[in-house]
């Protein structure tokens, strides 16, 4: 019963997901955010919540591969 009441209120509780970037870019330490998938929407919106971070979208594999190249 306490998975069921869980997964409910996971699945229809509201996503603080600005509230989660606000915080780990204040008090995170996070520098740098990547999106990894088609699009730059999360990109956009994370440069505007926290524009001192630095924010990345990778849209194909080859930009993941060469982040990742980066990262070593």
């Amino acid at each position: 019963e306490v998975i069921r009441r869980l997964l409910v209120e996971q699945v229809t509780g509201r996503v603080r997901w600005r509230e989660s970037m606000e915080w780990m870019a204040s008090e995170g330490g996070v520098t740098r955010f990547v999106e990894v998938g088609s699009g730059k929407v999360l990109t956009g919106m994370a440069k505007r919540i926290a524009p001192d971070a630095e924010a990345l979208a990778l849209n194909t594999a080859e930009e993941l591969e060469a982040f990742a190249k980066s990262l070593v």
